[in-house]
Formats: C-alpha cells, structure tokens, sequence
C-alpha cells in the first residue's frame, strides 16, 4: 500500500523520468569513457542530450540493447533513489518515497520497461531474422544464420549484422528493409571489441572492414 501523500500523480512521473534519463546518461557516460575516446564521448552526448525525453529514452534503450555491459551490475533502486531526490522537495519526504516498497517497485519495474528492451531473433520456417521489443520486424527471417554485434562504436548509427544466405557472409542493417552493407560474397565475417570492427575472409584471404562512413552518410 502506498504511502499517505505519494500519489504518483503525472508531474512526479514526468519529473523522476526526467532525473532518471539524466541518471542514466551518466551510466552510458561512464561505459563510453572507459572505452572511447573524449570526443567519441561528447558526440553520443551531444546527440542524446538535445532529444525530448521520451525519445532520450527509445535512443538509450537502443544503445543499451547492443551495449548491454552498460546495465550489467547496474543498481536499478540506486538511480531511482537518486531520481527522487531531485524531485523531492524536502528529505523527509525523499525518505519516505525511498522507504515505501510499493513505490519502489513501482518505479524499478517502470524503468526497466524503458530501458531493458532488447531485440531477438526469431525463426520461421528454417529462417532466422530479428524483431525489436515491440515486435517490429527488422531483419526478414531469410538468412541461414544471424548473428548481432554486441559491440562498442562511437555514434547512434545502427550496426549491420552478421548474416548468411546460400552457404556465403554479408551484411545487413536491422533497418526493416534488409539493407546490404556487404553483399554475400564471404567465407566468412568475424567481429572484434574494437575498431575495426569487422574481419572479412574472401578466397582465403582476411582483411579489416569499418565502413561506418558510409552509414551515416
């Protein structure tokens, strides 16, 4: 039950989601500075700050689903306690936000549906693509095999994936339109933690591949 005088009313929700945005910018900050360069770090910044938030949300639960190191040991109630306390406009009252179970609860559950939304593949008839959370389809299920990169890159561009089509390796963006980045012309296309990100093998040969230019083109 609870609590007398918390009652969760439109402004509290839009100002805690507003704090806890800001929270977890900061969580994203953290992972992309142990990992990135300065200006890597303010591009994302940069691109994520100047978004209202609802769309502040969708852009980090993005970078989340193929960064999910980021949320790995991430203390949820943490970041909703410290999203209360700039809402709250006394600590008696922080206190008793922080104290009630139910509004805890309450906002754990509601900030991990923002933000955990994670994509998966899926199978029909012997062929695999992927849909986003909501089910949206990104990749058409065409493909012998998939396989997403969970990896580090420097801007909000949507990654390719690793595909496989008639026994070769190509490329593809979960863009609902099954863009070819790569044609299916490889042996095989392997991934790295780092640039550059891609490993291509042709006629027996390996070679790096970054064309993330040419994406955000």
């Amino acid at each position: 039950m609870a609590i007398e005088g918390i009652f969760r009313d439109e402004i509290e929700l839009k100002q805690v989601d507003k704090f806890f945005a800001g929270e977890m910018g900061r969580q994203i900050h953290r992972y992309i500075k142990a990992r990135g360069s300065m200006s890597m770090l303010e591009k994302v910044e940069r691109q994520v700050e100047a978004l209202p938030i609802p769309e502040r949300e969708r852009v980090m639960a993005k970078y989340i689903d193929l960064n999910r190191k980021v949320i790995a040991n991430l203390d949820w109630r943490m970041l909703i306690a410290r999203s209360m306390a700039n809402f709250c406009d006394s600590y008696n009252y922080f206190i008793k936000m922080v104290a009630d179970e139910e509004t805890m609860n309450f906002y754990e559950n509601r900030m991990k549906k923002k933000y955990v939304r994670f994509h998966e593949v899926f199978e029909d008839n012997g062929k695999y693509g992927i849909k986003d959370f909501d089910g949206t389809v990104l990749i058409h299920p065409r493909y012998d095999f998939l396989r997403t990169p969970f990896v580090y890159v420097d801007d909000l561009v949507s990654m390719p994936v690793i595909a496989e089509k008639d026994g070769k390796m190509g490329l593809v963006l979960p863009d609902g339109h099954d863009t070819i980045v790569l044609p299916f012309d490889y042996e095989d296309i392997s991934l790295s933690d780092e640039e550059p990100w891609f490993e291509l093998t042709k006629d027996g040969q390996k070679f790096p591949w970054n064309g993330f230019d040419r994406l955000k083109e």
